[in-house]
């Protein structure tokens, strides 16, 4: 599984980046999780707001931060 935390290192892509760490951890997901804070790349997923989730290429969150059941629904429907 690829993950991808889109931001440019605010308090909530910080936030979003460790929830998302903790979860994949908890769930036992083999997954490459990366931080993505190159402006122009964020454009690219059509992103606007941060921080933005983007799972197997697929955005799947902007503007805010998931609760941990909703990551944890959102991780398992890409598995």
């Amino acid at each position: 599984m690829d993950i991808k935390i889109l931001g440019t290192g605010c308090q909530k892509c910080s936030a979003l980046a460790n929830l998302v760490n903790e979860v994949v951890k908890e769930m036992n997901v083999q997954a490459e999780v990366e931080k993505v804070e190159d402006i122009p790349q964020i454009v690219k997923y059509g992103v606007m707001t941060t921080p933005g989730l983007v799972v197997n290429g697929k955005v799947k969150l902007t503007g805010r931060l998931p609760s941990r059941d909703e990551l944890k629904k959102i991780i398992s429907e890409e598995q």
